[in-house]
């Protein structure tokens, strides 16, 4: 999908909040609210806009620590990569998972209470999961950044 100047502005703006009004977002990007409306049903429905979201301070919730698990697996296989990405989908405190290029195949997010939770993870769950030849497990001391999409840098790729 070609997007334009007033797409990636209103994009910029629902990354910010994505409960900001239709009145709010054309004053944002100089368009009135019709035109944003249907640019941003245009965008749900080719997939640019996937859902939105509220964020959650995980600390409030119980979830103290985050683990970064790099996972090295014993084959390269489609149907080995295709179990064990259907085997993270099914545990819950997996966050995001990524197939990465380098010394391991795997970098896994995970929310876990505390340590003794994680434990119990790695046993009753990750380890679970057949084919996993080598682990690495680093605790997240503090995040650093967070950010949205840099969407000014998209509009290279983009029409108008």
């Amino acid at each position: 999908m070609n997007l334009d100047k007033f797409d990636l502005a209103i994009l910029g703006v629902l990354q910010g909040d994505a409960r900001a009004s239709l009145q709010d977002i054309g004053t944002a990007v100089g368009l009135s609210s019709t035109p944003c409306w249907n640019r941003i049903k245009r965008m749900e429905a080719a997939g640019v806009i996937k859902g939105y979201t509220v964020q959650i301070d995980p600390a409030a919730v119980g979830f103290m620590d985050t683990v970064i698990v790099h996972v090295t697996l014993e084959s390269h296989s489609e149907e080995m990569l295709y179990k064990f990405g259907q085997a993270l989908a099914q545990i819950p405190e997996v966050l995001e998972a990524f197939l990465v290029s380098g010394d391991y195949d795997y970098f896994i997010r995970i929310a876990v209470r505390d340590t003794r939770d994680y434990e119990r993870l790695l046993r009753e769950r990750l380890y679970m999961i057949p084919g996993i030849r080598h682990s690495k497990s680093s605790f997240v001391l503090r995040r650093l950044k967070e950010s949205a999409l840099p969407l000014h840098l998209a509009g290279a790729q983009t029409r108008g």
